[in-house]
């Protein structure tokens, strides 16, 4: 089977671009509710105009829904799925379960993608894609040609992997640098590119710590045939037509076993050129580079020429003529697509012909005549009686009529049969899950079990610790003490590999009498779960509505954590019957990457699993740190978020988690003691000093405008 070419569209242009240059399919959005909200994207009357020029040239439309929305935009979700239904796209790509619920309600014959953004990374995300009704999973960029293979060898599931444009620095999905520094989120189709910005790591290393090459894979198609791969993404919505014509050229030539134009490609559009370095899993410094001054000088040598790729039409769809001519009746032309469509035409009565009659080879010269068009003559059969004419005009009128009958057949080529499903937006406020006239408990996330007293500890309901810790400690009086029903283990949210291990891990915590496990990606969901673990979804899984907390309540999640980027106000609105929970203190990890900046700048030796310092150009003082038993490192907050005197204000809400990193046991003791008192930072002796829990605070995103 021939691997897909998926092509970037943020405007009409770059569709023709993508067509005309040989794309398979192409990706879009509508005006709102999709990830490159900055791009020209489509309106209802343009998408079904869009839909039908793509459908009669045999190229799929895969429909962006693909951010986060929140309660009080469903019905527009609902309208842009049905929308999206009676247009005929292909497919439906998609973030929030909210989102992949109503498409289900709407439409359950219309396929769905799992977009990169829920940060589907190994093979256990993929196979609960699959059973949560997902037809093709996006898998994150950063994984390895192993991985990928891992995945698609194990399970049924349609893969599609990036092979050109930007990368971002942390895994997709998990971003939420650009909305905590200004309230621009990258899980809404807002993100600010903040990582493109000056940041320094502590002892050396570049001055854009953060700003990756751009991928490509291209010279590696071969490779990707062979693992198995379906589609082949290309990103770039927000790039011109050029660029799109320039990458599924080069896709397209190498497809064939050609040599493309990488010279061309870069100039089109690089940052200081290209890595494949998490693919091939050379990880380090050389995949780290900006866009530059010649750069930029170089794209305007080449826009002319790469524009002249897309004036033409790309002849892709075969088709078969039937004619027949017998006297004293209409001649007939029969066009037939490879699908079985086909489209009859009747022409003009042939004539007795006084000198030159129509033969075959003039019927196939003037039926041989579609260049104009995307259809290329494969067979043509003919039944012509001998000594009739029928003028040359009137052949091409028909040949250009029954393609012309053929074409509106193709356009309207899928036909959805759309629900009404009501009013889906009014949910009960409050969860059922609490317990009502009691403060929500407090819970404590801790980056170590090293250093915990059973004072720390006390006044916390639950206690979350790293599931490596956990494991390594079964010894450590400490852990003995804690009553084992007050325990939770926090697998890591990106597991690239190791994930039987992982297992393995589970299953002796869950033996020392440890029965409760916090997940934040759906592939962990799936290892706790069939570890037989009460599963608490963490609140990287990004549940910014009703319908998606319940969701999660379907696949086997007894509880969650809210998103980090809701207010307090949507949080007081949040429906559903799951109970729900929101991290009220903490530094706040804003990205997980998988090539460590400080391991590029330091060393692994000299870093020692610290935490170091990133310094953005404003000063402001980040820091990185190792995700416990995982396969990444974490950016975190300059600022601890502190909501200790404001907690009555999250009404609604369970429990409140406190989200200890670089605290020090004194410190987080002092911390637990404000919340439990619901002390302001001044009150609890929070304010002196220069950093960390003794320096500013943050209210985080709860009181500001994420859009």
């Amino acid at each position: 089977m021939k691997v897909e070419i998926l092509a970037p569209a943020g405007g009409r242009d770059s569709v023709e671009a993508a067509v005309r240059c040989g794309a398979d399919a192409v990706y879009l959005g509508t005006k709102v509710l999709n990830a490159r909200r900055g791009a020209a994207n489509f309106d209802g009357e343009s998408l079904v105009e869009t839909v039908k020029y793509c459908h009669e040239r045999d190229v799929r439309v895969h429909l962006t829904v693909n951010t986060l929305i929140y309660d009080s935009e469903i019905p527009q979700a609902v309208s842009v799925i049905q929308e999206a239904c009676r247009a005929g796209v292909d497919a439906v790509i998609v973030q929030d379960l909210g989102v992949a619920s109503l498409c289900r309600r709407i439409c359950p014959e219309l396929p769905l993608h799992a977009s990169t953004q829920m940060a589907v990374h190994n093979l256990e995300g993929a196979l609960q894609a699959q059973e949560m009704g997902f037809s093709r999973v996006v898998l994150a960029r950063e994984m390895s040609k192993a991985e990928i293979r891992r995945v698609t060898e194990n399970c049924d599931v349609e893969t599609e992997i990036f092979v050109h444009g930007a990368l971002c620095m942390c895994v997709s999905g998990q971003c939420y640098l650009s909305a905590m520094i200004g309230e621009r989120s990258g899980n809404r189709g807002l993100c600010a590119q903040p990582c493109r910005l000056p940041h320094k790591v502590c002892g050396g290393g570049s001055e854009y710590a953060l700003s990756l090459k751009d991928l490509s894979l291209i010279q590696r198609m071969a490779e990707l045939k062979e693992i198995g791969v379906t589609s082949l993404k290309i990103e770039g919505r927000m790039k011109r037509p050029e660029y799109v014509a320039a990458a599924v050229t080069a896709c397209r030539f190498a497809r064939e076993g050609k040599q493309p134009d990488l010279d061309q490609l870069r100039a089109v559009f690089s940052r200081s050129g290209f890595t494949d370095g998490y693919f091939a899993e050379t990880l380090g410094p050389q995949m780290f580079g900006i866009r530059q001054k010649e750069d930029v000088a170089a794209a305007q040598g080449v826009l002319g020429e790469l524009a002249a790729l897309y004036r033409k039409e790309f002849q892709r769809v075969p088709v078969s003529f039937r004619f027949a001519m017998e006297a004293d009746r209409p001649s007939l032309l029969e066009v037939r697509d490879a699908q079985g469509r086909s489209a009859a035409v009747e022409g003009e009565v042939p004539q007795i012909a006084l000198n030159r009659p129509t033969g075959r080879d003039t019927v196939e010269k003037s039926l041989c005549k579609t260049g104009s068009t995307p259809y290329l003559p494969r067979e043509i059969e003919c039944r012509i009686e001998e000594n009739l004419m029928l003028p040359v005009s009137a052949l091409n009128a028909m040949r250009r009529e029954g393609l012309e009958r053929l074409s509106e057949l193709r356009r309207n080529s899928v036909n959805y049969t759309v629900r009404d499903i009501g009013d889906v937006s009014k949910r009960p406020k409050e969860p059922q899950g609490k317990i009502s006239g009691q403060a929500p408990a407090l819970r404590g996330r801790f980056h170590t079990l090293k250093g915990l007293t059973q004072d720390i500890v006390a006044p916390l309901s639950l206690i979350i610790l790293p599931l490596v810790d956990v494991f390594n400690s079964f010894n450590n009086s400490m852990l003995k003490l804690m009553e084992k029903d007050r325990i939770a283990v926090e697998i890591p949210r990106i597991l690239f590999r190791d994930t039987q291990k992982t297992m393995d891990m589970l299953n002796g915590v869950r033996e020392f009498g440890i029965c409760k496990a916090v997940a934040s990606n759906i592939g962990a969901v799936r290892l706790a779960r069939q570890a037989g673990f009460e599963v608490t979804g963490g609140w990287a899984l990004n549940i910014f509505n009703s319908l998606a907390l319940e969701e999660y309540g379907a696949l086997g999640v007894t509880e969650a954590e809210l998103s980090i980027e809701l207010s307090a106000a949507r949080i007081r609105q949040m429906g559903g019957s799951l109970p729900y929970g929101v991290v009220s203190y903490g530094y706040l990890p804003l990205m997980i990457f998988r090539n460590c900046p400080v391991k590029n700048a330091v060393g692994c030796k000299r870093c020692g699993k610290k935490f170091h310092t990133v310094t953005d150009r404003t000063g402001a003082e980040f820091f990185i740190d190792c995700e416990p038993g995982g396969d990444c490192s974490q950016l975190f907050n300059s600022a601890p978020l502190y909501l200790a005197d404001r907690l009555d204000e999250f009404g609604g809400a369970s429990w409140h988690t406190l989200y200890f990193t670089r605290e020090t046991p004194q410190e987080a003791a002092k911390v637990i003691r404000a919340y439990g008192e619901r002390l302001s930072w001044e009150e609890a002796g929070l304010s002196g000093g220069r950093k960390g829990p003794h320096g500013g605070y943050t209210r985080g995103l709860y009181y500001r405008n994420v859009l």
